[in-house]
């Protein structure tokens, strides 16, 4: 003899395909998360790769690194890829024929390129800048410019759906001079 479903057994089995699709659906949010996650590691791993390539330039050119703040090119930089081309410069490398102040033009024309092109929409900025981070755990964009204050790099994007840049990465470079 055939056995014909009850409603109880009907009802379990949905109950156990709701709880099946559930799971599926949960997984796949995680997954989500962990490959966007990912992505933004990802990121600020490239993002402290290029502060750093910057750092160790100013560091390679300490005639410029000992200059005023007002006049230090390191210090002048503050450049948004969104807001148009990087800055020119002439070649100019190590061995060649140039002054501190050519090769530091070269050097963050170099950087903001880079910047360009694996941040799009990125801003790269260095100042004085002894303030802490925010409660988010993120610099601000604001330096405080203080004498003394140590030399940082700070490099940031947009995300989709982010009207502007947030600074996501802080690299501080030298501490001291004026």
């Amino acid at each position: 003899m055939l056995a014909v479903p009850t409603g109880r057994a009907c009802g379990g089995f949905t109950l156990a395909l709701f709880v099946v699709a559930l799971g599926v659906a949960g997984a796949a949010g995680v997954q989500a998360m962990a490959m966007r996650s990912g992505r933004e590691a990802a990121r600020i791993a490239d993002g402290v790769q290029l502060a750093t390539s910057l750092a160790e330039r100013m560091r390679a050119n300490p005639v410029a690194m000992a200059l005023a703040d007002s006049v230090n090119p390191y210090l002048q930089l503050d450049y948004d890829s969104a807001a148009g081309s990087p800055p020119e410069a002439e070649a100019c490398f190590g061995d060649s024929n140039c002054n501190a102040t050519a090769l530091a033009g070269f050097d963050l024309m170099e950087v903001a390129r880079e910047l360009a092109l694996r941040f799009p929409g990125g801003r790269l900025l260095a100042c004085r800048d002894a303030a802490m981070p925010d409660a988010s755990g993120l610099p601000s964009w604001t330096c405080d410019q203080q004498p003394g204050a140590p030399v940082v790099i700070k490099l940031g994007w947009r995300e989709p759906g982010e009207a502007g840049a947030l600074p996501r990465v802080q690299l501080p470079v030298a501490v001291g001079g004026t």
